[in-house]
């Protein structure tokens, strides 16, 4: 148990991670404070959430691709 939140903390603390989390941050102070509205944030906030979630699956496909050939061999 003790591994499982040292990874995810480890995880988190990745530079995409940190981008995205700032990023959700500011957009969602701006958007509360009324800076720009309810569509422009719904925008940045989805590629921004969509590139990080794409990047992590295709980490994820790489990885169980790379375990599948090794244990073909």
């Amino acid at each position: 148990m003790k591994e499982f939140w040292r990874e995810a903390v480890g995880n988190l603390l990745t530079v995409k991670s940190i981008v995205t989390l700032v990023l959700t941050l500011v957009f969602s102070v701006l958007a509360v404070t009324s800076r720009i509205d309810g569509g422009q944030f719904l925008n940045i906030f989805s590629i921004v959430i969509a590139f990080y979630f794409g990047t992590q699956h295709r980490k994820s496909m790489t990885q169980e691709v790379t375990q599948e050939k090794g244990d073909a061999e």
